[in-house]
């Protein structure tokens, strides 16, 4: 996935924004390449989880039918960028990209695709 400087600064804002809970939103992309991020609200104000808000989830799901890539994010406020039991049960779109911002240390943006339970990370290059 490639992201621009911009966009990663605002990924890594909205996640200390939201701290000490986790934040959520999702993005459009094209070819493997983010074209626009969009903020959710993370209807379970908490820190060990995320649940997007039904009016994003449904702007996601419209981008995903007018054929975007739709990349859903959360954030991980106190651990690493790697996905958890619990958001491997809920990638329910294969063919979507999830990302995790941690704040654990410095900031980090990792990529990755979740189906039938395996999970496999995806490089993320910024363009600063």
């Amino acid at each position: 996935m490639v992201i621009s400087g911009s966009d990663w600064d605002e990924l890594v804002a909205h996640a200390r924004d939201d701290a000490p809970n986790e934040c959520c939103g999702y993005a459009r992309a094209r070819d493997g390449r983010v074209e626009e991020v969009f903020r959710a609200d993370n209807l379970r104000k908490s820190p060990y989880g995320y649940e997007i808000d039904p009016k994003s989830m449904l702007a996601a799901n419209d981008l995903d039918d007018e054929g975007y890539e739709v990349v859903v994010y959360h954030s991980h406020p106190k651990s690493p960028a790697e996905p958890s039991q619990t958001d491997i049960n809920l990638a329910f779109y294969p063919h979507w990209r999830y990302v995790i911002v941690s704040l654990d240390g410095e900031p980090t943006v990792r990529c990755w695709r979740v189906e039938d339970g395996r999970v496999e990370e995806e490089d993320v290059a910024v363009e600063r």
